[in-house]
């Protein structure tokens, strides 16, 4: 199987990069791909950079250019709960892209899309309940995603308040193009930041988190062989 590996920041990069496989680079769109093997499958990573509009073009070079029949994503992830703890892992089964509103001329609500009966983008429930039964303890979660790092306790107590257990900056363009292109994604993240964190809890605990995350990929790479 032909399997993208998006990773948004360096510091999750990391993780793959220190795998252990060989690889080859090449550029494609101004971006590095690296080309390796995991577990039988043709694996193309690229480090997208942060925000919805760099993991959209990241994802569709992938799909488009690399001909990938799976997009997986993993990473860190912020808590919008306070019971959340630095690297707890979850698997994401559908998205909300809570910025993203057209209801002011269609009586939608707030992050929904056309396509969808709520506000909610879905990822593939079977890969999803897969990782369940491979990862112990793992959690299915909603995840609330946009273009900011969200610091403010208000703002995550309203995250929450939409069914919302996690948030990050890419899911929701990465789900929004796959199911677009019909391809199959999925997304691993693991906690850096707690409900009290901040941008210095992501800084101090990305590495380890996403080193966990990864761990994870590699087990579920390996059932789907």
């Amino acid at each position: 199987m032909k399997i993208g590996l998006l990773i948004a920041v360096e510091q999750e990069l990391e993780a793959f990069l220190k795998s252990g496989e060989s690889r080859t680079e090449e550029t494609a769109a101004n971006r590095t791909v690296y080309k390796t093997r995991m577990e039988g499958h043709e694996i193309f990573a690229v480090c997208s950079g942060c925000g919805e509009i760099d993991a959209a073009a990241a994802t569709m070079l992938l799909i488009v250019r690399y001909g990938c029949d799976m997009i997986v994503n993993f990473g860190v992830t912020g808590a919008l709960e306070e019971d959340l703890k630095v690297e707890d892992l979850f698997v994401v089964e559908k998205v909300c892209h809570y910025d993203f509103d057209i209801s002011p001329f269609i009586p939608l609500k707030k992050g929904q899309y056309l396509e969808y009966p709520d506000e909610f983008i879905p990822l593939d429930r079977d890969l999803v309940q897969m990782v369940t039964e491979q990862i112990p303890g793992i959690r299915k979660v909603a995840a609330a995603s946009a273009d900011k790092f969200v610091e403010n306790r208000a703002e995550k107590l309203r995250l929450r308040e939409m069914g919302c257990s996690i948030c990050d900056m890419e899911i929701a363009a990465i789900a929004r193009v796959c199911e677009r292109s019909g391809v199959r994604c999925l997304s691993v993240k693991c906690i850096s930041d707690t409900f009290d964190g901040n941008g210095e809890d992501f800084s101090a605990n990305v590495r380890k988190s996403a080193e966990k995350a990864f761990g994870a990929i590699r087990r579920i790479l390996e059932a789907l062989a």
